[in-house]
């Protein structure tokens, strides 16, 4: 037990100068948090371990010696946390017993992920700011804080003799975007988030470079007050200090009720992406002084404000080994076993690498513990190793040569893409993966023939290519697993009547590369029916607006091959429907299913051409701007997306889709759940 402690405690100091004072965290959060909860624990439970020095004890960490110490005449003291609404509810059923009468009212501010500061004025001008440092020291920043334009050099009329705010720092995050945009524009490494940018841009000697950070401030306290009014309540001052001309955030309230302030901090927690500044709780104070000054503090918090965190959206576990799945098109995309972990609200076993050159720039390596984001719907990502914690000698994982399917076919990368593909003709997950999207909602919309009942089929021998499957019978599929009578009689009608979809949903049914949906209803737009297709060479093909050559050779080089015209022929003598455009009058005209949606498309597309996916969104009412905003829809990703764009979605909690997802977004309107990477077969 002693070690434990011991070895918690060096844990916890280690993390905290990373964060506190080197600006450099290397776990998230939620992982520190963990930490000092154990740490705090075993010390409860063991009182002859505790010491006074412990880091469950302390504030932040000790000044940098950078910067001049600057001593708080009132010490800015950490929060006492709750991660859930059990333990705000503790929170406050331990305030209520220590007050004669309730504690509410309270208010509510929302969390922001910044740098504590504290900003001391004197005659309405301001003579000093200082970080947190420990809680009673900190470090003198004046001349670095008097660069950020929210912070008034001098306050208006009323301003009190002396006058300290406290308050956070923080990077907007279109302030983040431009300044990484503008150091890869130089050739240099992005930043990887606003709070330690924001940090590392305000702890650093030359108030020049500070001024190009475009900081921002949030004041949420007053800290020392001489010759100046006396208040009541805490928001009392937020409405004087908000007169003073200071920034004061616009989502604070005064809440009554302990019921009403979890109502807030649950819908806050729902619009945690709706801002253009990062958030990661609600920070609930008491709102009368008298009942805060009778709440007390301890050596470390007050009793009477707690911040309810959010879920975290970034954990750290061990990542296991790396596997690669193929999908139906072929393309074999590596993805991260990890050990499950809880993030983003969800346990996560599975998380995207992208491909290659990814998990090469990551130099993520199995064996290695890896920091995990996911947020909201958007897919778990593994973002990075946690270096100091990487075993000796640990090998780089090397991206395989062959399928892993039964074939061991080779897989390839071609020039100027960023995927590797098999190209096996009878890789199974391929068949499997092109049978699931011929029977898909945007192809040929056959329901009952999802991914696990197509596996099925095509291990009882049943179906090996999209033709077979107008070959099933009831009493081919009732005594299935998972089947029976009724299961049985609906996949077949399913079928039956999947054969009078139009020629556009055929095209893309077929699972042709490079083909989409939107590329489907423009070739059948322009030619009678599928036989026409099937003849045109590929420069008539290439002339139809949003085709061009690369998708044209494509389509050409699938008609070409004798196996492909062979299922075709399948096709036609069961009776399934190659004519041309259906009427827009029938049920297969395009629906609106994005309808005042908006949905930003960056990077190379395997199926679309860029006009062709706007065409394809604008078709179905949807619009598809350049930039990504908190009022986007999705972004869909192809190869080498705009980085920019893809760090905005993530920090704005906007869904981030890749090709299939997209497929399912046209047809239904519908973002998908997040999944895990397509299996192998």
């Amino acid at each position: 037990m002693r070690g434990r402690v011991t070895e918690l405690r060096r844990l916890v100091r280690h993390h905290a100068e990373l964060y506190h004072r080197q600006d450099a965290p290397e776990i998230p959060d939620a992982d520190y948090d963990t930490l000092v909860a154990e740490l705090r624990g075993l010390e409860e439970r063991h009182p002859e371990l505790a010491e006074p020095d412990s880091p469950t004890a302390t504030v932040g960490a000790p000044p940098s010696g950078l910067f001049a110490p600057v001593a708080h005449d009132v010490p800015m003291m950490s929060l006492d946390n709750a991660f859930d609404l059990e333990e705000l509810r503790a929170w406050a059923a331990r305030a209520t017993s220590r007050l004669d009468g309730p504690a509410g009212p309270y208010v509510c501010e929302l969390k922001f992920d910044g740098l504590a500061i504290s900003v001391r004025y004197e005659g309405g001008r301001l003579v000093r700011a200082a970080t947190r440092g420990d809680g009673r020291v900190g470090e003198d920043v004046t001349h670095n804080v008097a660069t950020i334009g929210d912070v008034p050099p001098r306050l208006g009329a009323g301003a009190p003799e002396v006058l300290e705010v406290r308050g956070e720092v923080y990077m907007a995050i279109p302030a983040f975007e431009r300044l990484n945009a503008a150091r890869e524009a130089a050739g240099e490494a992005r930043y990887a988030n606003p709070r330690n940018t924001a940090a590392g841009s305000l702890r650093q000697k030359d108030p020049a470079v500070t001024a190009q950070r475009e900081l921002s401030w949030w004041c949420y306290q007053l800290g020392t007050v001489v010759g100046g009014p006396t208040f009541a309540r805490h928001s009392e001052t937020l409405e004087f200090l908000a007169d003073l001309g200071l920034p004061i955030n616009d989502a604070w309230r005064r809440i009554e009720d302990l019921a009403a302030v979890e109502t807030y901090v649950l819908r806050a927690e729902q619009q945690r992406h709706a801002q253009d500044y990062e958030t990661d709780g609600v920070v609930v104070k008491v709102d009368d002084f008298g009942r805060q000054a009778e709440l007390g503090v301890t050596s470390h918090h007050p009793r009477w404000a707690v911040a309810y965190k959010f879920p975290p959206e970034e954990r750290s576990t061990r990542l296991r080994e790396i596997q690669v799945s193929i999908g139906g098109k072929g393309k074999a995309t590596p993805f991260a076993v990890l050990k499950p972990v809880f993030v983003g609200g969800s346990t996560v076993q599975m998380a995207t690498l992208h491909n290659e050159d990814q998990v090469r720039a990551k130099d993520v390596r199995p064996g290695d513990i890896v920091v995990v984001r996911k947020a909201g719907d958007v897919i778990p990502e593994v973002l990075r190793p946690v270096l100091s914690e990487r075993p000796e000698g640990l090998p780089e994982w090397v991206f395989p040569e062959v399928c892993p399917c039964p074939n061991r076919a080779p897989l390839v990368r071609e020039e100027g893409d960023a995927a590797h593909h098999c190209r096996h003709p009878h890789c199974p997950a391929q068949q499997a993966g092109g049978i699931e999207h011929f029977a898909s909602r945007g192809a040929m919309d056959i329901e009952g023939l999802g991914e696990k009942n197509v596996r099925l089929l095509i291990r009882e021998g049943l179906i090996v290519d999209v033709a077979d499957v107008y070959a099933l019978e009831e009493a081919d599929v009732v005594s299935l697993e998972n089947f029976g009578p009724k299961k049985a009689r609906n996949l077949v009608a399913g079928i039956a009547a999947s054969k009078e979809r139009s020629l556009a949903r055929l095209l893309f049914g077929l699972n042709i590369r490079h083909l989409g949906g939107a590329v489907g209803e423009l070739l059948a737009g322009a030619f009678e029916d599928l036989d026409s297709v099937i003849a045109a060479p590929a420069d008539q093909l290439a002339e139809v607006p949003g085709v061009g050559p690369t998708i044209a050779a494509s389509v050409r080089a699938f008609f070409d091959d004798e196996d492909n015209l062979a299922v075709v022929a399948k096709l036609r003598a069961a009776g399934v429907n190659f004519a041309g455009p259906v009427p827009a009058d029938t049920d297969d005209a395009l629906p609106a299913t994005l309808e005042g949606k908006a949905v930003v498309v960056t990077g190379t597309l395997e199926n679309y051409s860029r006009e062709a996916a706007t065409a394809a969104i604008t078709a179905r009412g949807g619009r598809s701007p350049g930039s990504v905003s908190g009022s986007t829809t999705a972004v869909v990703a192809g190869a080498a997306p705009g980085a920019s764009k893809l760090t905005r979605a993530e920090n704005l909690g906007v869904p981030i889709l890749d090709e299939s997802a997209f497929e399912h977004l046209l047809a239904t309107g519908e973002l998908p759940s997040a999944a895990a990477p397509e299996g192998t077969g």
